[in-house]
């Protein structure tokens, strides 16, 4: 090969690369899931998973809250199922946060 075909081979290595990376920016704005966040910045979330806990290699318990509602659910390879419904959501503050207002207490 010559020095020419190895110009070209890194010209045309750069020219992929370089759609390859518009592809990609192109996706991230336009692509699947784009256009689907409907809430306004600074309004709270409505549906959030809590917790996810695996039983074994094929079955997780999950922690689902929604509009301060929780419900537990059980997901597995044959099927999901919902454990515990309408729990309502424990808002009481959490013992990381009681320690940091704890901490700024002392003087």
């Amino acid at each position: 090969m010559t020095t020419p075909d190895y110009l070209r081979f890194v010209l045309a290595l750069a020219f992929v690369l370089g759609l390859i990376g518009i592809f990609g920016l192109l996706l991230r704005r336009f692509g699947p899931g784009a256009g689907l966040a409907l809430r306004r910045p600074g309004q709270q979330r409505r549906l959030g998973v809590v917790e996810v806990l695996s039983l074994d290699a094929r079955r997780r318990l999950v922690l689902v809250r929604r509009d301060g509602v929780e419900h537990l659910l059980l997901l597995g390879q044959t099927g999901d199922q919902v454990v515990e419904s309408r729990i309502i959501a424990d808002t009481s503050p959490g013992f990381d946060q009681a320690m940091a207002e704890a901490r700024q207490e002392q003087p």
